[in-house]
């Protein structure tokens, strides 16, 4: 039977978990795919540290030219993660005619076209189905299975840490509370910035809008906030109104452009991904030709991100079997990304105002200058002791542009104690 040689860049949590499965399901793999894959390098930092995985110490190797200048292997892993020097190492083995597959992200996200268009040069993969959304086999289906189909949206939950998060603050616990037990159970990291503040979440969409859209989408341009400022009274009152609160990342076509953009936003209780609880990630598509199909499924860990960098192992090996690359589509339409102050939403307000007559007439005064129409007020708490009142605000569609104008004027009123919650309404 043919053999096939994999060097692996890494043998973290992940690259043990792969190295866990070839060697559990080696003989399965060989049978389906007619070759037999086999580990002939690891790339450490430490060969003497002790490994959840155990790896044959003849395999470990501090030096990556031992993996990036070795003809015989045919596959590199890159499962180091981070910019550098994760994306040169990928560029060097594309440039050597290697195929290549990576869980990486972040280099995806930013240098993505560019590593695809070497590979295509060099007629080799580049594979990167655990980049996004763990287990879900979302990369795959935007690449060959919807190519009949003209994406219209995409919408997706896709931060297993901060959805966990969110989860707990529905029930109740605050932010720090509810990040403090994400970093108990390992789902956040000690320094959580690049999850709670969108950052992960822009990289994947990056990736995703790029795929579905044929434009490059690149993540310092999406607009993204974070999910600190969220309180657990926003919670209670979006369930009082019929909605939960999610950490939404979303691109749709409209007009010719693409908008962009990861921000808390409030989902009707009907929507599709407003039941996705926990680390679980979903993402939502909308196709002229499937109407709308949603994949979910763990987002992260060993096992479910193993299991996407194993599907692209293997798909790596039966185009090595047939002597051709898969194609790569790098046609652009040249859409571009939609101004964000452009973007139309509904938006929640939550503020403390001085309890008074007059105080809704200055507020919907300043809406009204800016064209914003509001569409419910609800008065939540007063606190007569310090003669304040808690007003709970709904608008319809406007600009954000406008919006955060009127937001502006707003917090100079007097009446205005403060502006404490501001949240977009998933349309």
């Amino acid at each position: 039977m043919q053999e096939i040689q994999i060097g692996l860049l890494g043998a973290g949590v992940v690259g043990g978990g792969t190295l866990q499965a070839l060697a559990q399901k080696g003989d399965r793999i060989a049978a389906a795919l007619g070759c037999r894959l086999r580990v002939k390098r690891v790339l450490v930092r430490d060969p003497e540290k002790t490994r959840e995985v155990p790896v044959d110490p003849a395999l470990l190797t501090t030096c990556p030219e031992d993996i990036l200048d070795d003809p015989a292997v045919q596959i590199v892993v890159e499962l180091i993660g981070g910019e550098e020097p994760a994306r040169s190492y990928i560029a060097r083995a594309l440039e050597q005619g290697k195929h290549v597959v990576t869980a990486n992200k972040e280099v995806i996200a930013k240098h993505g076209f560019a590593l695809l268009a070497l590979a295509q040069k060099r007629r080799v993969n580049l594979f990167y189905e655990a980049s996004v959304g763990g287990g879900i086999p979302i990369i795959a289906v935007l690449r060959r299975d919807l190519v009949a189909n003209e994406i219209s949206q995409i919408q997706a939950i896709i931060n297993g840490t901060t959805n966990f998060i969110l989860t707990e603050m529905e029930q109740g616990r605050d932010y720090a509370e509810a990040l403090r037990h994400a970093q108990r159970l390992g789902y956040a990291e000690p320094d959580p910035r690049n999850d709670v503040e969108g950052i992960d979440a822009a990289y994947k969409l990056a990736i995703l809008a790029t795929l579905a859209f044929r434009t490059n989408v690149r993540p310092e341009d999406i607009p993204r906030t974070g999910i600190t400022g969220l309180h657990a009274k926003d919670f209670r009152y979006a369930r009082e109104m019929g909605y939960v609160i999610k950490l939404l990342a979303t691109a749709r076509r409209l007009d010719g452009e693409i908008e962009a953009a990861v921000h808390p936003a409030l989902l009707p209780l009907d929507h599709h991904l407003a039941s996705v609880k926990g680390v679980f990630n979903a993402v939502l598509i909308d196709g002229d030709q499937i109407d709308k199909l949603m994949l979910y499924g763990r987002g992260a860990g060993a096992r479910p991100t193993s299991s996407a960098v194993l599907a692209d192992i293997c798909a790596v090996a039966q185009s090595i079997l047939r002597g051709t690359p898969e194609p790569i589509d790098l046609r652009t339409d040249g859409a571009r990304l939609r101004d964000f102050g452009e973007v139309e939403s509904r938006f929640y307000l939550r503020m403390q105002v001085a309890d008074q007559p007059g105080v809704l007439a200055q507020i919907a005064r300043v809406l009204g200058d800016a064209r914003i129409s509001i569409a419910s007020v609800i008065q939540k708490e007063t606190d007569e002791s310090a003669r304040s009142a808690e007003i709970v605000l709904m608008t319809h569609l406007a600009k954000e542009r406008r919006m955060a104008e009127a937001l502006e004027q707003i917090r100079t009123l007097p009446v205005v104690r403060q502006v404490s919650s501001f949240i977009r309404v998933a349309k």
